[in-house]
């Protein structure tokens, strides 16, 4: 079971807010796209192609936009091939980074179980064929990735959150192997992918989700935070090939990512880190 050393202390709350009324309002507009997801999902259950994949990325986008958060892709999609499985590697900070991942490119993700009971939100993340991993029966594990690279030889982008839990942003975690055995049994490549929280053009820790909070504590620090952005950077394709283990993948993979600077302002963890 992966564990972080982020904490309650990690986030940083002294960030500039908005008032309480503009708070008020993105939450009304953010309750307002989630409930538009519904006739959203209906449609693109019935379409395929560009017009599906526009049509998801733009509510994704108007998703992100009510809860007050700006979009900033550094890079290409994720998938340069149509019809070409990746698997798409990113590191994990909060609950924004599925809606920012398919804001850029609506993908199938792989999340922990408990996701699937998240009130709107946990309907809609399963109508996009997100695959859950039981973190409580990981003796169910070689499944997921027989399922994984199932859907990755069949042309399909998949993404992973590889560190298998939330970090704060500022540190990051070591990338588990487990998952990319998929890639290296479909053959395909692996896209690393960087997201970083700023406000102000600064990092930020405060859209984090870690330690003891709940969705609601996470949602409400969100929806008064001022200046908020989410940057996503997609970097080259590591090809097929390069690595002949997972772990080998793994690593090549965390050290790509490691390439792009997580935080403009690092700061101090209440805990060391693990080795």
């Amino acid at each position: 079971m992966p564990v972080s050393p982020c904490g309650d202390g990690c986030v940083d709350r002294s960030t500039p807010s908005v008032g309480a009324w503009r708070a008020a309002w993105r939450a009304v507009s953010a309750l307002t796209a989630l409930l538009c997801g519904a006739p959203v999902a209906a449609v693109a259950l019935l379409t395929r192609g560009r017009f599906r994949e526009a049509l998801l990325r733009g509510w994704f986008r108007v998703l992100l936009g009510a809860f007050g958060v700006r979009l900033r892709v550094v890079g290409p999609v994720f998938q340069a091939n149509p019809g070409r499985g990746v698997l798409v590697v990113s590191n994990h900070v909060s609950w924004l980074d599925e809606l920012a991942i398919d804001a850029v490119q609506p993908i199938r993700l792989v999340a922990k179980r408990d996701i699937r009971d998240w009130p709107v939100l946990g309907r809609l993340i399963t109508a996009a064929r997100t695959v859950y991993l039981d973190r409580e029966r990981l003796s169910l594990l070689p499944g997921t990735v027989a399922e994984l690279a199932a859907a990755l030889r069949g042309g399909a982008a998949v993404g992973i959150h590889a560190e298998g839990t939330t970090w704060c942003g500022t540190a990051s975690g070591r990338y588990r192997p487990a998952l990319f055995q998929a890639a290296l049994d479909a053959g395909v490549p692996v896209r690393p992918v960087v997201l970083r929280y700023l406000q102000g053009g600064t990092g930020t820790t405060r859209p984090a989700f870690v330690g003891s909070d709940t969705l609601l504590d996470s949602v409400r620090r969100v929806l008064r935070a001022r200046d908020l952005t989410v940057e996503v950077h997609v970097l080259d394709e590591v090809a097929p090939g390069r690595a002949a283990t997972r772990r080998e993948l793994a690593a090549l993979v965390q050290a790509e990512s490691e390439r792009v600077t997580l935080t403009a302002t690092p700061l101090p963890l209440p805990h060391p880190l693990p080795a």
